[in-house]
Order: C-alpha cells, then structure tokens, then sequence
C-alpha cells in the first residue's frame, strides 16, 4: 500500500508549503499538487493525474477535505469511485479515514459541514455586496487606472517590440492593466 497526498491552492498567489509538510509527515511519498485551481473546478490536472496513478490498496492522503473537493456530492462521489477501486482515503486535518464504518459516516458528515461553510460563505459575500450597491459602493476589486504619461510610455514600448508583462514591470503596472490600457487580449 503506498500513501498518495493530493494537495491544492485556489490561487497562485497562495503558498502550498504548508500542506505539503503534513502530507510529508503523514508518510507520503508521492504528493499531486494543483496551484491556482479552485475546488469547484471540474477539471484539476494534478487530480487528474493522481486518479490515473493509484492502484489497489493504495491511500489518498488530504490535509483537509476541501482540498479534494468543495460540495459535498462531488466530494462523496469521488470517495466512493476510490472505495470502488480498493483506495482508500484519509483526511489529516479532520482525523478522517474510510478503512471503517465510522470513518465512512463521518466523512459524510463532515463534507456536509464544509458545503454548509462555503454556502454560507457564498451568502455572506451576496450580502455584503448587495449592502455595498445599496450605500452606492461599487462592490469588488477596485478598478487601477495609470496616469496618462504611463499609457503613453506603454504605448511607446509596445512600438519597440517590449511584451507587456515587460512593460507592466518599467512602468509600474500589472500585465493585466498593460493590456487593458493598450487594448490587447489577455494571452
């Protein structure tokens, strides 16, 4: 039987270390990880490729149950296509293995819990905007705006040849608002 961890980061700003060391200690010799990929996605290369490399009697291991999945009946689904494939599955954070009966039923239960947090979550943020759009604040990432002598220096060094995430890093602007200003696609 050999220890697979899995873990992940909603973006690639978040770090993974953290993880990665209790995945470690945990007896993993293998560790799957996707940077910048939310739970809720379908599609996450590293899963993906985790689910191709396990065998009979292999574990997965987690540093926490959202980690592998975000709503419950996707999280259970998941479970259970590994039980079905002799894998069994552990969570280090919430102490939850599916090798007995009372870890099949708390894992239920707990990824019950996570889905009721992150809707509440979902809630509470539709809240605060809708109170913010009432107040007349518009709600979410304020909008950065470069002065006119920075769209004109930008628009100069795209004439040299200059890509914008070289530019943004002259002129003191993210790619994103390089190729806002300069009306390119975002690649």
């Amino acid at each position: 039987m050999a220890s697979i961890g899995y873990a992940r980061v909603s973006t690639v700003e978040q770090n993974v270390d953290l993880q990665h060391a209790a995945l470690r200690n945990a007896g993993c010799k293998r560790i799957f990880m996707d940077h910048g990929v939310s739970g809720t996605r379908a599609k996450r290369p590293e899963l993906d490729k985790m689910l191709e490399h396990l065998r009979d009697g292999d574990e997965v291991v987690v540093w926490k149950l959202d980690r592998l999945g975000r709503n419950t009946r996707s999280l259970l689904a998941l479970i259970d296509d590994l039980e079905g494939r002799g894998v069994h599955f552990r969570s280090l954070t919430e102490g939850i293995t599916t090798t007995g009966a009372m870890g099949k039923a708390m894992l239920t239960v707990m990824s019950a819990f996570a889905q009721l947090e992150r809707d509440q979550l979902v809630e509470r943020t539709t809240a605060g905007m809708a109170a913010a759009e009432a107040n007349g604040r518009k709600a979410g990432r304020r909008e950065v705006t470069m002065g006119d002598w920075k769209v004109k220096r930008a628009h100069e060094l795209k004439a040299q040849g200059l890509k914008p995430s070289d530019i943004g890093k002259l002129i003191g602007a993210s790619r994103a608002t390089v190729y806002r200003y300069l009306g390119l696609g975002a690649d």
